[in-house]
């Protein structure tokens, strides 16, 4: 059963949850956030929602591997889902901006794939509103894939596996691109991180965590208030907040970074004067155009949180020590940095006063997050067709 919990009343939420997971869950915490509504509690995660159109079977979950990992899907066929998102760097990349395409440099991080289809919304500013449009727009962003759907769709033609796969898997007598994104997509759903020393407390084993992860929990819901934002199975509100973060250094130094940062303003709408002067992302923006939204970005869930480093949407902070320093002091960084839009920051955002032995054990809980390591064996990708058999190749050369 797949639920949308929305901040409400502290019975709503028992109800919701009770529903959703059964009567071991109905007394998960709920925090009250002193206007009279409650923020969703953390929970297990639910079944993972699946478009009607788009269903999951064996055969197409492995095709989405292959493709996930298939640099042919790109622009110059060197680059594919799995060179932003490798499995061996929390299914992300542990640089601060994402891999771009080649003699390009990308201008956010890039966000870990795992859990990532049970999200309304993808990207850091929700601009995709499935796993099929983020794959179909990885693949052909100008800093990213670079992709044209129809060379895509033509390299696949030439591939008799995939031929044959596209045919027993969608009935298609050639590839369709359009497919290729459906693939991918219901791979990506197949990658779940669910058992995590959390989930296994909220089952009911209260040895699942330590004393400092219990003691960090409570700080989590309480001073340190991480629950406001970062609640729900996910561990997140997936809604849209500037929380301070301060400018990527990369813009100051990196003349690749500035290019790609000026192109991102003119393919994203942007008036000529915001053009011209503006020096940070401006996120939440680009798609609603309200000077409200500059600078903010979707929580992000914190759900596999220790394998994805760095963090932020453009990877301000290498560790989590960083992250909850920056917290701590009201979203400044340890330079004295913070937003280049303060107009629009949370007002929810302010210093927490945690002591380092507070901190530590809010650390120890955001260890509870992450469970193993998803690992993956990486397919031996198909061969094109030979262009010519060794006759015609024969008798060529007579």
């Amino acid at each position: 059963m797949n639920i949308s919990i929305q901040k409400t009343t502290v019975a709503g939420i028992a109800l919701a949850v009770s529903m959703a997971y059964g009567s071991a869950y109905a007394e998960l915490t709920v925090v009250s956030t002193g206007t009279g509504e409650v923020n969703p509690p953390l929970a297990p995660l639910p079944k993972m929602p699946v478009p009607p159109d788009n269903k999951i079977t064996p055969e197409k979950v492995e095709l989405g591997k292959f493709l996930f990992f298939d640099p042919r899907l790109g622009g110059d066929a060197s680059i594919s889902c799995a060179s932003c998102h490798d499995p061996g760097q929390g299914w992300a990349w542990t640089e601060d901006f994402s891999r771009g395409y080649p003699g390009t440099v990308h201008w956010r991080n890039s966000q870990t794939i795992i859990n990532s289809q049970f999200l309304q919304k993808q990207f850091w500013a929700g601009s995709a509103s499935s796993g099929e449009k983020q794959a179909r727009s990885a693949a052909r962003g100008g800093v990213a894939g670079n992709g044209e759907a129809d060379l895509m769709e033509a390299r696949l033609a030439l591939i008799p596996e995939y031929k044959k796969r596209f045919n027993e898997v969608f009935g298609d007598e050639w590839p369709l691109i359009k497919n290729a994104w459906r693939a991918i997509a219901t791979f990506e759903r197949t990658l779940i991180a669910d058992n995590t020393p959390l989930d296994a407390y909220l089952g009911g084993d209260k040895s699942a965590l330590s004393d400092a992860q219990l003691r960090g929990k409570k700080l989590f819901e309480a001073k340190a208030n991480c629950i406001e934002c970062h609640n729900g199975p996910l561990a997140t509100d997936e809604r849209y907040y500037n929380i301070g973060v301060p400018t990527a250094a990369r813009w100051d130094d990196d003349g690749m970074a500035q290019i790609t940062f000026r192109f991102e303003q003119y393919a994203k709408g942007t008036t000529e004067e915001m053009y011209r002067t503006i020096k940070d992302d401006a996120g939440f923006y680009y798609r609603s155009k309200n000077k409200w939204d500059k600078g903010k970005f979707r929580t992000p869930p914190l759900r596999y949180i220790s394998y994805t480093p760095p963090y932020m949407h453009n990877g301000a902070f290498y560790t989590l020590e960083e992250v909850v320093d920056f917290y701590n002091r009201g979203g400044i960084d340890e330079e004295g940095n913070s937003t280049s839009f303060p107009e629009t920051k949370s007002a929810l955002i302010k210093p927490l006063n945690l002591s380092d032995a507070e901190k530590e054990d809010l650390l120890a809980f955001l260890e509870a997050f992450s469970g193993d390591e998803i690992e993956i064996e990486k397919p031996e990708l198909p061969d094109y067709a030979p262009l010519f058999t060794r006759a015609e190749l024969l008798e060529a050369i007579k």
